[in-house]
């Protein structure tokens, strides 16, 4: 609650709280207080009615958006960058890496043997020898030059110094010198004058627009403006107030609509569904499995195991069928004498027994 009556501030200590009370009343920070409690409550009212839709179709949207995102637009984007990177930017690098290189560097080495081989040997062998001549010619003329123009600047110089320099110098020292002190004196008078004829009209001026103008708009700014000002500062804050308020109660709103909304379509499509997927389908699908799919995969296990044994038969009626075409062919094989294995056979584990007679000493007859 805002208290609405105003509370007199303490006096200091050692003065009393007449003589506190003759200055300037202290002014409140909330003295809008009235006005800002009279506009909050219908503001906010009304703010709600208006913002609960807005808010709860932002929501929707929202929503509806992300499963545009998830569901449609992410795997279109991803189909559409593969389908570019097949049909632009693998085309574009193996046209790059595979054509425009290779001719750039065949242009290049073209260009060099034909431009800059020529051009570094005309260069080294005409420019230069060339250059270095007309340099030495300029030099020396140059040289020659730079002494008679020493001499003709002399001269120039001597005669620019008596016919112009020294009648300037006399001319401005005896005339011109003179002549503007007058003038300055002349302008700093007028310009006194002036000065004066301008402070008195601008005073004039100055108090005319002040009595005119001035008082007027600080009457109508200190009286009407500010007022108007401070109520409709007080009435856009509460309204700004009203609508973060409004959005954040709307928000809460639009969070339990949605929540009963799952609730709801839990409980009247997915709790069905899972529970015929449970209780219908899974028994179903078991006895399908036992019944019929297990009986038929055991019946395909034994006749490939029987066409396996059926193969194996005639490949081995087939082997013999050979062998025996051969024997009488050719004959009887010798047969291969047996190889002597040379790894030594390992010994045969001691037991006590034959420990016992394998340590008693061998007696010779």
């Amino acid at each position: 609650m805002v208290d609405l009556e105003k509370v007199p501030d303490a006096a200091p200590p050692g003065k009393s709280a007449e003589e506190a009370g003759q200055g300037e009343p202290a002014r409140r920070s909330d003295a809008e207080g009235c006005l800002a409690v009279a506009i909050r409550i219908p503001v906010r009212i009304v703010v709600l009615v208006l913002v609960v839709p807005v808010r709860m179709v932002w929501d929707v949207l929202v929503v509806a958006g992300r499963f545009l995102r998830d569901v449609v637009l992410r795997p279109v984007g991803r189909a559409l960058a593969w389908l570019g990177r097949v049909l632009f930017v693998w085309p574009l690098v193996g046209l790059w890496r595979y054509v425009l290189v290779p001719l750039a560097k065949g242009v290049g080495w073209l260009g060099h043997v034909l431009l800059v081989v020529p051009a570094v040997w005309l260069y080294r062998w005409v420019l230069t020898p060339v250059g270095y001549a007309l340099a030495w010619f300029f030099t020396r003329v140059g040289a020659v030059l730079a002494a008679i123009g020493r001499g003709l600047y002399a001269g120039l110089a001597w005669l620019g110094r008596y016919l112009a320099v020294v009648p300037a110098v006399w001319l401005y020292r005896w005339v011109l010198t003179p002549v503007g002190h007058a003038l300055a004196w002349c302008g700093r008078q007028v310009a006194r004058g002036v000065g004066l004829v301008v402070t008195g009209v601008g005073f004039v001026l100055y108090w005319t627009v002040r009595v005119l103008l001035v008082l007027p708009a600080l009457a109508v700014w200190r009286w009407v403006l500010a007022p108007v000002g401070r109520f409709l500062a007080v009435v856009g804050r509460e309204v700004a107030d009203a609508l973060g308020h409004a959005w954040r109660v709307a928000g809460h709103l639009s969070r339990a609509v949605g929540r009963f909304l799952g609730t709801v379509l839990r409980w009247t499509v997915a709790e069905p569904a899972r529970w015929a997927y449970r209780s219908v389908l899974t028994p179903v699908g078991h006895a399908v499995r036992d019944t019929v799919l297990r009986p038929l995969a055991e019946a395909g296990h034994g006749a490939g195991r029987a066409a396996r044994q059926a193969l194996a038969t005639a490949r081995l009626t087939a082997r013999q069928a050979r062998a025996d075409v051969r024997r009488m062919l050719f004959g009887e094989l010798a047969e291969r004498e047996p190889l002597v294995r040379r790894e030594p056979t390992p010994a045969p584990a001691r037991t006590l027994e034959k420990t016992g007679h394998e340590t008693s000493p061998p007696t010779r007859g």
